[in-house]
Order: structure tokens, then sequence, then C-alpha cells
């Protein structure tokens, strides 16, 4: 038998979960994981991780908003790939319609976002080789590690992505570092996005609207 089982995140323990997890118990969830206080940029949160343990092949995880999962494209993907898909579990959003692998359409849209998800992380991979490879040949081996770490290097691409974009003494203050040191990490061709694919929300919603055409004709 198969469960819907919620799950419901707030960064700040001044926020309340209480209005998340009641929406998610309207909608169906038999259970709901709550993780009060816990970052989206850290993907190990204890109640996330007690769900994941909770769930099993079939099973449908009900979210609120599809960010709920991380704060990272990094940590959404690798949530969609490889914790929830490959073990047969189903994802569907609230407030974003087509986010619903419940239905043949949510599937088969899925899979395409599937497949342009992976792309960039072996993308990411790649120039990541070739970046280490650059280095090594400038000598450029060793010496003090960044604090930029590849976590905080997407949440800095993103608040510069955003319109207008963050300043760079607005993300060096989020993230607890040096303007400079973001500056450099963004710099660096292994870390800049060249917009190879689009965000998963916006490449689901094209997706979507391209089967909605294919349907009318």
């Amino acid at each position: 038998m198969t469960n819907v089982v919620g799950y419901a995140r707030v960064s700040k323990r001044e926020q309340n979960p209480a209005a998340q997890e009641a929406e998610l118990r309207a909608a169906g969830a038999s259970r709901v994981f709550v993780d009060h206080g816990e970052s989206s940029r850290i993907a190990d949160r204890p109640q996330w991780r007690a769900c994941l343990d909770y769930l099993r092949e079939g099973d449908t995880l009900l979210v609120r908003r599809l960010d709920r999962l991380g704060g990272t494209e990094r940590i959404i993907i690798e949530t969609l790939l490889h914790d929830l898909d490959r073990r047969g579990v189903n994802i569907k959003s609230l407030t974003e319609p087509m986010i619903d692998t419940t239905t043949p359409m949510g599937r088969a849209l899925f899979g395409i976002v599937a497949v342009f998800a992976q792309l960039r992380v072996d993308t990411i991979r790649e120039n990541t080789r070739l970046g280490l490879e650059y280095a090594r040949a400038q000598g450029r081996v060793g010496g003090r590690p960044t604090v930029m770490s590849a976590e905080r290097i997407e949440v800095a691409r993103q608040m510069r992505a955003q319109t207008p974009p963050a300043t760079w003494e607005t993300i060096a203050k989020t993230l607890q570092v040096s303007s400079a040191s973001v500056r450099r990490a963004l710099a660096h061709p292994t870390n800049v996005n060249s917009g190879i694919v689009m965000r998963m929300g916006e490449l689901w919603n094209f997706s979507s609207r391209t089967f909605a055409a294919i349907n009318r004709t």
C-alpha cells in the first residue's frame, strides 16, 4: 500500500512551519516531517533524513514548493534523481501543478528534466576536471583551500542571477566570506554557469507548454 508523505521546512527558528504542515495534511499527507530552523543550503537535515528513511517505493512525497527540498540546484537535482526517482518515489508540489510524477504527463515531463539535469551535472564535472588540469599546467597545485565550497558558489551564482542582481557585498555577507572570495569564485571558468540548461522550474514549465501544444495539434 502506497503512502502520501509530506515534508515541510523553514529556515529560521522564528518562522512557524504550522501552515505548511496543515496544507500538506489537507492535501492527503498521512504523515508530515518538519525541519524547523534548518538551512536550505544543507542537504543533511535531520527530519529530511528521517523522511527518506520512511519513504518506500511507490510512495508520494508531497511538498508545498520544490525549494523546500533544497536551496541550490545541485541539492534539488540530487534529491530528485538520486534520493527519489531511483528509489521509485513520486514527487508532487502543491503550488507548482506541473511537478507531479503521479500522472503520465508528469512522468514524461520529469524524464525531460532528468536528462537536462544529468547534463548539467556532467558538464560541471567536466568543467571541474578541465579547470584542475589548467591549474596544474600553470603550476597552481596545492595551497590554501578556498572558502568557497560548491554549495556557496551555487548560492552566489543564483543571487547574482536575480533581477536586480545581488551586490557582491550582500552575497559575501550572506555566505560569511569576503567579497573578493565571491568575485574570484564566480570569475573562475569552472564555476561560471554558461546557461547550458534552464533552471529546473523553467525547464519544467517549458516542457509542459510543449506537451500542451502537441496535444492541441
